[in-house]
């Protein structure tokens, strides 16, 4: 379990399983990108794995994109200003869940891609705060007898692995990777986010700040629902990695259907059976 109440605690801990991941693959890239750079800590995080030559840096704000350590321009997500095939390796750490159109930021940067060049990215997945969500919708609808959104709607792990497909990157992967993390109470976790960025960005939110009434019965609902005995309160982040290559007639293709040398079932160690039967062990 991590220890909140330090806004930006967060991206350092993704930013570094995400290049951990990188480290993983056996190979170097020449050019990289790191998209939607934040405080810089997916730099910082990329840099110290030694696996690219050249690293560039794009944020939509102009004041943090002037901050960072790595060449950068202030750009927005969903508008690309890259060439096609000029990248070898695009990450991303919490940032494309706030992208408006995320089909066409991955085909974007698909395109921006060189023939197997490599997309690898981490964003919070639909799970993430879902205790916050809970006692806030509760609270509003006892106290103002209506509710609204308030917390941002976040891709699922099945949205994130077919937008891969569908953006038409190859051998494409997605997992997930639940996070708890305990914070003094949810004063504390509400006032994290703010600080990180991360709160309600909703354009058909109800207008206007929550009632103090509303944040005081939601902060009660809280501690009661999802306290940890401890005097402190859980709460839940999802991350979602995920990960594809540009197209490459050098890649790993399927055979097609009919093709295959070994029978699963051998594989297996089993005797094979029509559809619908259960497959039982060889005795030995």
């Amino acid at each position: 379990m991590l220890s909140g109440d330090e806004s930006g605690f967060l991206f350092d801990e993704i930013a570094q399983r995400l290049a951990d991941r990188l480290v993983d693959v056996k190979r170097k890239f020449g050019v990289g990108l790191d998209l939607g750079s934040r405080g810089g800590q997916m730099i910082g995080a990329v840099t110290a794995t030694g696996r690219v030559d050249r690293l560039y840096a794009m944020d939509p704000s102009p004041r943090l994109s002037g901050r960072l350590a790595v060449p950068a321009i202030a750009a927005d997500e969903e508008a690309l200003p890259f060439a096609s095939g000029s990248l070898d390796l695009v990450v991303s750490s919490l940032a494309l869940h706030w992208v408006n159109d995320l089909p066409g930021a991955l085909v974007q940067i698909r395109r921006a891609l060189r023939p197997d060049g490599l997309f690898l990215a981490a964003m919070f997945g639909g799970e993430t705060l879902w205790e916050l969500r809970e006692v806030l919708m509760e609270a509003e609808l006892v106290v103002s007898g209506g509710v609204s959104a308030r917390v941002s709607p976040m891709a699922d792990l099945r949205d994130a692995a077919g937008l891969l497909q569908r953006a038409g990157f190859a051998l494409p992967v997605a997992d997930r990777d639940p996070l708890t993390v305990s914070y003094a109470d949810a004063w504390a976790l509400m006032r994290d986010l703010g600080a990180m960025g991360e709160s309600n960005a909703v354009r058909l939110r109800r207008a206007g700040p929550l009632r103090r009434a509303v944040l005081a019965e939601a902060v009660r609902l809280y501690q009661k629902r999802h306290g940890m005995g401890t005097g402190r309160v859980r709460a839940s982040f999802e991350v979602l990695y995920i990960s594809g290559w540009a197209p490459a007639a050098t890649q790993q293709q399927p055979l097609r259907p009919g093709q295959a040398k070994r029978r699963l079932a051998d594989a297996l160690g089993v005797d094979e059976r029509p559809a619908g039967d259960i497959a039982v062990p060889r005795s030995e």
